[in-house]
């Protein structure tokens, strides 16, 4: 046969192959799925209550009062990425308005400080650790300011503005612009009417792709807790119309679950501290969290669905102390122990229906993001089995939706069997999302079975995996 004779038949093998799923309900900016794929990320608690103690400072503490005896960004960074994460967010300002730049639209700053001769600016050094580890840099700038003297007036909202517009597009890419609700009393009792939609334009027009926190985001939520536990059901998807962040935000049980078929995607991230606090005390340098517990919140945060957000304060010379970084590595090793041998390899996977061979079931052993088994439209609860070469233990089940077409699993259902023994169930679960970790007890099998046994829209998986920790 000669080389244009076969034209015709490719293309009318390209006619007959199934088109991909359709999106369905809401879908994520090509930013968020970017922004949970980063999976964890360090927070750093650090301004004048480093020093005093404090959690909230009352925004009349002395400039002078910030002085790190030994600030090394570099040294933060390096932990940072030796521990896995991808990004840091510092509290540039929090509600003590304290600015660890040279804010322009504030007196109440680094430059008025003795600190390096007023000279010194933390957000420049830390931007450019980031850079020069390969991590990406995100401020959080609280809304609430307790020094300046116009807040609690319609012209503090404009020195709010200046205040963003002072760091963004002055640091480099801002991957992630970190607000919060709180909301203080200001002179005489004035209380404080945020512009959040001129808060949110001013990030946007300097960075489009800058995620946006907050309780209703609009880039990702706070999980409602500050324990790093999202909930069993999480959806990356929230009605937020009518809700603004702090006192007018959805209950705290919404925002740990989402909403099904809410009409904005707002995934979630958890937020919580290695230490008791969230800024640095001598007093709690022996109360860092075990490894076993910093893996009950990976398996509770980005297990579920959500982006781990840990804080990690610096100390008072401005590093991070010695417990805090051994920790964080000993928890890498850990999670890098776990996860580096998937027991699903090799096993041979079939399910009960496929779309076509470019979605075929063998898509979810393999390691590319872009490819998934997807099954005919109507077909909501389809299954897949996968046989082992051997009997293998494990007692961590991995699995992930294709979150570009949407999130659309609400339940299934996983079992095992030995030597084609009947099958039992071991896991159970809602929503699967981004990523879902199931914990199980320890399990021998050379069979698994998953069953999806409820969903929006035809199933979209891109990853199934087994692990024992």
């Amino acid at each position: 046969m000669k080389k244009h004779d076969l034209i015709p038949l490719i293309l009318a093998a390209a006619a007959c192959s199934p088109a991909p799923p359709a999106p369905y309900g809401t879908l994520p900016e090509p930013w968020q799925v970017t922004w949970q794929q980063m999976e964890t990320n360090m927070f750093c608690h650090f301004g004048p209550n480093t020093f005093s103690g404090k959690e909230w400072g009352d925004g009349t503490e002395t400039e002078d009062l910030f002085n790190p005896t030994d600030l090394d960004c570099r040294q933060w960074a390096a932990t940072a990425k030796a521990a896995g994460f991808k990004g840091i967010i510092i509290t540039a300002k929090h509600h003590d308005g304290f600015c660890l730049w040279p804010n322009p639209a504030s007196k109440h700053t680094v430059a008025q400080s003795a600190w390096r001769d007023g000279k010194g600016d933390v957000l420049a050094e830390l931007s450019k650790a980031c850079r020069e580890e390969g991590l990406k840099f995100g401020v959080y700038i609280s809304p609430w300011d307790r020094n300046d003297p116009s807040y609690g007036s319609d012209e503090y909202n404009k020195v709010y503005v200046k205040t963003l517009e002072s760091v963004l597009g002055h640091y480099g890419p801002i991957f992630e612009e970190w607000f919060d609700g709180a909301n203080g009393e200001g002179p005489a009792g004035k209380k404080q009417v945020y512009d959040w939609p001129l808060f949110h334009r001013t990030v946007r027009n300097a960075m489009p792709e800058a995620v946006m926190f907050s309780d209703v985001g609009p880039g990702c939520r706070w999980i409602g807790n500050e324990r790093g536990v999202a909930g069993e059901t999480c959806w990356s998807t929230l009605n937020i119309e009518g809700f603004e962040p702090g006192a007018g935000a959805p209950p705290k049980d919404t925002l740990s679950r989402g909403n099904v078929n809410g009409k904005a995607w707002v995934p979630a991230e958890a937020d919580v501290s290695i230490r008791p606090g969230w800024f640095w005390r001598e007093s709690e340098n022996n109360r860092v969290k075990s490894v076993d517990q910093l893996m009950d919140i990976y398996y509770t945060s980005v297990g579920r669905n959500a982006l781990l957000l840990l804080n990690v304060p610096p100390d008072d010379r401005g590093r991070i102390p010695a417990a805090d970084s051994a920790r964080l590595v000993e928890w890498r090793a850990r999670l890098d122990r776990v996860f580096a041998t998937d027991l699903a390899q090799g096993g041979r996977i079939r399910a009960s229906a496929r779309r076509g061979r470019q979605f075929q079931a063998a898509n979810l052993l393999n390691e590319q993001y872009d490819s998934y088994w997807a099954v005919p439209d109507g077909d909501c609860t389809p299954s897949f089995e996968i046989r082992l070469p051997e009997s293998r233990v494990f007692n961590r089940v991995l699995l992930q939706e294709y979150i570009p077409l949407g999130q659309r699993v609400s339940s299934f259902t996983i079992e095992a069997s030995t030597d084609g023994a009947p099958w039992r169930e071991i896991a159970s679960g809602t929503t699967i999302g981004y990523k879902r970790i199931l914990l199980t007890e320890k399990t021998r099998a050379d069979a698994i079975r998953v069953r999806i046994t409820g969903a929006l829209a035809c199933p979209v998986l891109n990853r199934f995996g087994l692990y024992l920790d």
